[in-house]
């Protein structure tokens, strides 16, 4: 059997692989609670490494958004143990991939051609798998051409298994439902938007015009003419992952030239733009021969509109944070405190909120950031388990923008980190605030 066929497509196909999947977890969990009975100092360690190999092998056979998910939660380092981040780490950079008849007919669906008609050359074997699509390498009059194609099914499955995917949300980061609840609308929004190749190439085409005066950042050319609402046409741009451009022990001066492209671009959509590419990590980038940052995925985008984007950026770049009522505004317009909190509540969130706003801030306090220290890290993951304890934020709290405006933020930090760079981090400054 080829692996086309054995993706799951159909809802009844894909709550099967999740049972299947929470039957293992169930004997993981036996086979390490009869285990201690006979040893009762055994740590969770081996627990987690087999839960963690379980649920990644099932979200990458699946692929789609239950992958997807697991791509968003290795980037939250502080809410999962270390097993969990470093087996869904993988999603960041690839999944199994697809052979390929049916990339040949997904194509011709799409651009009404197949490949063979269109491209002097196409490449059947993928050179990327990932959540959502996986890349064909093709070439046109002497161009090389990336070609990204979309599984099958994967748009009409994201609801179901947004839901499929709530038990291990539960499990993993200790959330009720309600508080899942919150955001689960505001994912499957973003979802249904990646899993929409059309809308794509349209914010892909505009946020690069809008971004091609950046210095040491290069982006793919689009073509609509040869793309559709399942596959992308664009420019191949060669290049080194980041896991592959470390490897080769880049000087310092050139982690600090890629890292501050990498600062750059995002502060440029936040504050010029009020439209992020919000899926950072790795995967969606390149460093290429002549040194530059090559951004090669716009599928994820955030808007952040006026009622948002003012009093969050106010906390974070301003002297707002030293009045304590012109914070409290703040946080009442992002819902972080609520309007029937007795008084004792607000004081604990008040100062609770501060405390992380004053860490994750740090960056935007001073002209140079030097995020190659471990210690900024260590206290955001320590403050991070230390919230995650208290029975106070078990209940929803922030509007629904925070989700992917905190992911892109901490994603960019953890690349930062991961590339050890000095960055002018006064480059970009929120507007009129």
């Amino acid at each position: 059997m080829n692996e086309q066929q054995s993706i799951p497509t159909t809802k009844t196909e894909r709550s099967a692989k999740f049972v299947k999947t929470g039957f293992q977890i169930g004997g993981n969990y036996i086979k390490h609670y009869s285990k201690k009975l006979f040893n009762p100092d055994l740590n969770r360690d081996e627990l987690n490494e087999n839960n963690a190999t379980d649920i990644y092998k099932s979200l990458s056979e699946l692929k789609g958004s239950a992958l997807k998910i697991a791509q968003m939660l290795s980037m939250d380092k502080n809410i999962m143990p270390k097993s969990y981040v470093d087996k869904f780490t993988q999603s960041q950079y690839n999944a199994p991939p697809l052979s390929g008849p049916l990339i040949v007919r997904t194509f011709t669906k799409n651009v009404g051609k197949s490949p063979e008609q269109v491209f002097d050359k196409f490449n059947l074997a993928s050179t990327n798998a990932a959540s959502i699509g996986q890349v064909h390498e093709a070439e046109l009059n002497g161009k090389k051409l990336a070609i990204k194609i979309q599984y099958p099914g994967v748009g009409d499955s994201i609801s179901s298994d947004l839901k499929l995917v709530k038990p291990f949300a539960f499990r993993l980061l200790g959330m009720s439902e309600r508080e899942l609840n919150v955001y689960i609308k505001e994912v499957e929004e973003r979802l249904l938007e990646e899993t929409d190749y059309l809308l794509e190439v349209k914010r892909s085409m505009e946020i690069t015009t809008a971004c091609k005066n950046l210095d040491n950042v290069v982006f793919p050319t689009y073509y609509p003419e040869l793309s559709g609402k399942r596959v992308i046409t664009m420019d191949w741009i060669e290049g080194l992952h980041l896991k592959e451009f470390l490897k080769a022990n880049p000087s310092q001066e050139l982690r600090n030239k890629i890292g501050q492209a990498l600062w750059n671009f995002y502060n440029f959509q936040q504050h010029q733009l009020r439209a992020v590419h919000a899926d950072p990590h790795p995967g969606n980038f390149m460093i290429t021969p002549d040194e530059k940052l090559g951004v090669i995925d716009f599928g994820c985008i955030k808007e952040m509109p006026e009622d948002f984007y003012y009093p969050f950026f106010s906390l974070v770049s301003t002297d707002v944070m030293q009045d304590k009522e012109k914070t409290l505004k703040a946080f009442r317009k992002l819902e972080m405190i609520h309007v029937g909190d007795t008084p004792a509540q607000v004081e604990f969130y008040y100062n609770a909120y501060r405390e992380m706003i004053e860490l994750f801030a740090k960056p935007y306090t001073v002209t140079s950031f030097d995020f190659s220290k471990p210690e900024f890290f260590n206290q955001l993951y320590a403050y991070g388990e230390k919230m995650a304890k208290m029975p106070e934020f078990k209940q929803a709290r922030g509007v629904k923008h925070f989700i992917y405006v905190n992911r892109t933020n901490f994603g960019l930090y953890t690349i930062l980190h991961e590339l050890g760079a000095v960055v002018k981090t006064d480059s970009f400054k929120p507007q009129h605030l």
